[in-house]
């Protein structure tokens, strides 16, 4: 029984050894996966992270879409007067938080002032997070959608390199100055400009041979993905309207027939939580 014991502990002790490797090596995987636009895999990305039962854009929402298999946790950043990025999708705080105004036009210190309210209202004892906290529960983990809502680009890019998150990241903009600043002040860094139309995604494509183009259901067609595709990038479409209202009513064979149509790899959802099981049965999913 002793000797037992022992090995247990053993196991248990090369066990967390392990898991940061053991962790990290799901980072890359999902990386891998994300730079192959041939690949059959549907990555599932969460909208302000996985915020179903949790504050949009908190730490309790990151930690459940990592525990729940997210691929890309999507979240929006601002940054505070003292240059320190926060997350926060509203140009100002009132939605979401117990206070009012613009969140740049506060120092950090000024904003831990105020809670994280949940969708209905309810007041949570969470502060508004930072990227850097965000970033180092993410590191090695799922990759990081960084949806820019502000124009002070460096201290974004300081973060990234700080936590050593870089081959992680990657920026979403409609707006093609901002994604070029980007890549002036990071080179290589990876993108995910959004396109309107055929002709924006084809300038998309010239402009900055991203990893993937953001689409949306307007000119969703055949043609469109294959030509992404053909382009060594991955296609991106949201399932946060009508797609996510079905699968909240139960339909969700219909909701992933209308996004998974014309072969859109990158689905962005409100409900990762059902959404994951489904395409894994289905045979969509390898992790």
């Amino acid at each position: 029984m002793q000797n037992l014991k022992k090995t247990f502990l053993l196991q248990l002790a090369l066990l967390l050894l392990a898991w940061p490797l053991i962790a990290q090596n799901r980072a890359n995987e999902i990386l891998k996966e994300f730079c192959n636009p041939k690949s059959k895999t549907v990555l599932v990305a969460a909208h302000r992270a996985g915020h179903n039962g949790f504050p949009e854009n908190s730490i309790s929402a990151w930690k459940h879409a990592i525990e729940i298999g997210v691929d890309i946790i999507e979240t929006d950043v601002k940054v505070t007067k003292d240059s320190v990025v926060v997350l926060m999708h509203d140009g100002k705080i009132d939605r979401t938080t117990t206070g009012k105004g613009n969140p740049e036009n506060f120092t950090y210190a000024e904003l831990l002032q105020f809670k994280l309210k949940m969708p209905d209202g309810t007041v949570t004892s969470e502060p508004i997070a930072t990227l850097e906290e965000a970033l180092k529960l993410a590191k090695g983990k799922v990759l990081v959608d960084i949806d820019i809502k502000t124009s002070n680009l460096k201290p974004v890019g300081d973060v990234i390199k700080k936590t050593g998150t870089q081959g992680q990241v990657f920026y979403f903009d409609n707006d093609y100055d901002a994604l070029k600043e980007i890549r002036n002040l990071q080179p290589g860094a990876m993108l995910m400009p959004r396109a309107y139309n055929q002709h924006m995604a084809d300038s998309a494509l010239y402009l900055f041979s991203p990893q993937v183009i953001h689409i949306d259901e307007s000119f969703y067609t055949a043609e469109l993905t294959s030509s992404i595709s053909n382009k060594n990038a991955r296609v991106w479409i949201n399932a946060l309207e009508d797609p996510d209202d079905l699968i909240r009513k139960g339909e969700i064979q219909k909701a992933m027939d209308q996004v998974l149509k014309y072969n859109a790899n990158i689905i962005q959802t409100d409900e990762p939580e059902k959404m994951i099981p489904w395409l894994k049965k289905k045979g969509l999913r390898k992790f």
